[in-house]
């Protein structure tokens, strides 16, 4: 059963890299309209330096590289399972982006921008649904997040802010409007199949909260809050756990109520703010 989780997950993330490299070579870079995050960075280096020196590196190979001391310090930072996948994830990108003949589908800007947005967010909404990432920012946002309890989209707010501003002062203000376009496209889509919020609230009902917590605890560094509870309809005395975690956490968590207790009724909510104690280490 583990094993064939495993399987379904690196599954998942290869489609997640094809799309991603769709996203790019058939969208976005013809339309020179940016991704988001290190993805968008390797876009940009590799028009600068395609246009301005003679040296042409291909964008997927410049996200790869780019990852390589990300990946570094995710292994020793984060933990070897998110890190392992996420260079899978980023693996399968360059080579995609390397097989995928970079094409213009279409003239139109907008359609590009729109298109090349939402097709990347799917990519990878799915791949973050089944516990993995994409690398580069998610790494970083997870290591900050376990080091800083602060929010994490001031980090990725700069870094875009940073790639629009560029990409608007070297090939026209007109892209970067564009370019603004992909990224809120594929913020909304990737909302609606996963999450962008950093950190979500768990309100867990379930007549098992001894062993839901022992089994989240195993596995989670997070504190609880665990509250009587009883259920209106057979007036069965039960427990509602509330815990805390961030987005990277969620799928792990889903887990450990699927194992310990399927009948669990539990509700995700979004958390916009914490005040209190909430471990990071």
């Amino acid at each position: 059963m583990l094993l064939l989780e495993e399987v379904k997950k690196i599954i998942v993330i290869l489609l997640g890299a094809i799309l991603g490299a769709v996203s790019l070579n058939l969208f976005l870079i013809p339309a020179n309209v940016y991704a988001s995050g290190f993805t968008g960075i390797a876009q940009l280096l590799s028009s600068v330096l395609g246009d301005y020196t003679p040296i042409n590196i291909s964008t997927g190979i410049l996200l790869f590289l780019l990852n390589i001391p990300v990946a570094v310090l995710g292994w020793k930072k984060v933990g070897k399972g998110f890190t392992l996948y996420s260079v899978i994830s980023v693996a399968a990108t360059t080579f995609f982006l390397e097989v995928i003949p970079v094409q213009a589908l279409s003239e139109d800007i907008l359609l590009n921008a729109v298109f090349g947005g939402v097709i990347a967010a799917i990519g990878i909404g799915f791949t973050l649904k089944w516990g993995a990432s994409t690398g580069g920012m998610d790494i970083v946002a997870m290591i900050l997040s376990r080091m800083k309890d602060r929010p994490i989209g001031t980090y990725f707010f700069s870094l875009n802010a940073l790639i629009i501003l560029t990409a608007g002062m070297l090939y026209g203000w007109e892209k970067a409007l564009y370019t603004l376009v992909t990224l809120y496209v594929s913020s909304r889509v990737i909302d609606v199949i996963h999450t962008r919020h950093e950190k979500l609230t768990a309100m867990i009902v379930t007549a098992k909260g001894d062993e839901l917590q022992k089994a989240i605890h195993d596995r989670l560094v997070r504190g609880i809050t665990k509250l009587p509870a009883k259920g209106a309809y057979r007036g069965e005395d039960k427990e509602m756990l509330m815990i805390v975690v961030t987005r990277y956490e969620l799928y792990d968590l889903e887990h450990i109520i699927q194992d310990i207790d399927p009948t669990a009724f539990t509700n995700i909510v979004n958390t916009t703010g914490i005040f209190g104690f909430f471990r990071t280490e």
